[in-house]
């Protein structure tokens, strides 16, 4: 049981480079906002994953998946986030990268089907004794990892929760800090945190805090801090196959890592037979979530039959791919296919085009992510950043931003100006200058 002590009557965060994203940005006619939700730009592949998200809620996309095609840089991963939150909370979201599939420890299909029953929740109602509301304070304690001694990792948290009606102050450990930081939570975020075992779950922002208007605002709880509520957990099938895997595991399983060795179809099936009790008793729903498989062309022609059928099954995921390929080999043979993809898989997919920023639109993704990672920035900074992302890469200039504000505090100052952008910009290399870099020395560097 985790330990969370009450204090009767005080920050740190990590931003992942998607954490912003709330949904698509859609409004009720399913028409892109300019601006919505943390996305900005790609209102046609937006407006096609609204329709994408509805034909999921309708049981319409049997048999189907969709496929996010574009260059480098121009929001597929964050497309298929976005379908994920539209989904509701709580929705199975696995990203996969098609290298992975090439382990020397697993067959190809061993891992493929972790990564669908991974995409696979239950839904399960219980009560719980919680801790609800409004971070009015937040204060983290963090030390070097005993992994690595150039990080630091939380290793306690005091916070202070209010309601409309009470206060209450929290201490915390090492468990309850980490989600904290890996949540981007700050004041003004209205969360809950289970009493004995420390999850907690971030619901929103409330309503008059005040903060970038990148998420939904919901109204400060009422009445006592700690009370009684009914929790929706979500677990996927592949949790629940490790769980009843690891009771009948022997000793020498677990120390030879059982956990990266194949689960048995009986440890499937028994599972299966668990999550029907649980549904037929009322107390669980299945959740078909989201499969995405990023750089969909290093999967090989065996992968992709694999997937084909997997597609064709009563019980399976939202399969989503990407790829920045146009025509170009499919994997473990010599015949070419647009992206890639072999074209009976190619038939089943619904195929979403992303194409490249404006300007105007790097200088709004370059403002979001700044307040995401709570960096101050000229608007002239802002200019040469959003310059330096039209003409090298988005993700080059997102990059300059921790850097930049490096230079700043060195300054003694916490606003990023433009000087610190073009300091950064001499001292970390772009694509381009590389490449200028290795033609230039090619008689030097090695082969």
């Amino acid at each position: 049981m985790v330990e969370i002590k009450e204090i009767r009557k005080v920050e740190t965060e990590k931003a992942s480079i998607h954490s912003h994203i709330t949904g698509l940005g859609l409004d009720e006619k399913g028409k892109a906002l300019p601006k919505g939700d943390g996305l900005v730009g790609q209102l046609e592949a937006r407006e096609a994953s609204g329709i994408v998200v509805q034909l999921i809620r309708q049981g319409k996309m049997a048999g189907k998946g969709v496929l996010f095609v574009g260059p480098s840089g121009t929001g597929k991963t964050a497309l298929a986030v976005a379908i994920a939150k539209e989904l509701g909370e709580g929705t199975p979201f696995n990203m996969l990268n098609a290298s992975e599939i090439y382990s020397t420890e697993l067959k190809k299909t061993e891992i493929l089907t972790q990564a669908i029953r991974k995409s696979i929740g239950v839904r399960i109602r219980e009560k719980r004794t919680v801790y609800e509301g409004e971070v009015k304070e937040l204060r983290l304690k963090v030390a070097k990892s005993r992994l690595n001694p150039y990080s630091e990792v939380p290793r306690e948290v005091e916070i202070t929760l209010v309601t409309k009606d009470d206060q209450t102050k929290l201490t915390a450990g090492e468990t309850v800090a980490e989600q904290i930081v890996r949540l981007g939570i700050r004041k003004g975020d209205v969360i809950w945190i289970d009493a004995e075992t420390g999850n907690v779950v971030k619901e929103g922002k409330a309503k008059g805090s005040v903060q970038y208007d990148i998420g939904k605002t919901i109204d400060i709880p009422s009445g006592a801090v700690k009370k009684e509520k009914e929790l929706v957990t979500t677990v996927s099938l592949h949790d629940l196959d490790l769980n009843v895997a690891a009771q009948s595991v022997s000793i020498t399983a677990i120390f030879s890592l059982w956990t990266e060795r194949e689960i048995t179809q009986d440890v499937r099936k028994q599972v299966d037979t668990l999550v029907k009790d649980l549904i037929n008793k009322g107390m669980g729903e299945l959740l078909p979530g989201v499969l995405f498989i990023d750089d969909a062309h290093m999967l090989d022609i065996e992968t992709y039959s694999f997937l084909t059928k997997a597609l064709e099954a009563d019980l399976a995921p939202i399969l989503i791919l990407a790829t920045n390929r146009g025509i170009t080999k499919i994997r473990g043979t010599d015949i070419e296919s647009p992206h890639g993809i072999p074209l009976d898989l190619l038939d089943r997919l619904l195929i979403i085009p992303t194409k490249p920023y404006t300007p105007e639109e790097i200088k709004e993704i370059i403002k979001i992510r700044s307040d995401e990672l709570e960096i101050e920035i000229e608007p002239t900074a802002l200019e040469e950043l959003t310059k330096i992302g039209s003409e090298e890469s988005l993700r080059y200039a997102v990059q300059l931003l921790e850097p930049a504000r490096i230079i700043a505090q060195r300054n003694s100052r916490n606003i990023v100006k433009v000087e610190d952008i073009k300091e950064v910009y001499s001292l970390f290399a772009d694509v381009k200058r590389s490449v200028k870099y290795a033609k230039e020395y090619e008689n030097l560097l090695l082969k």
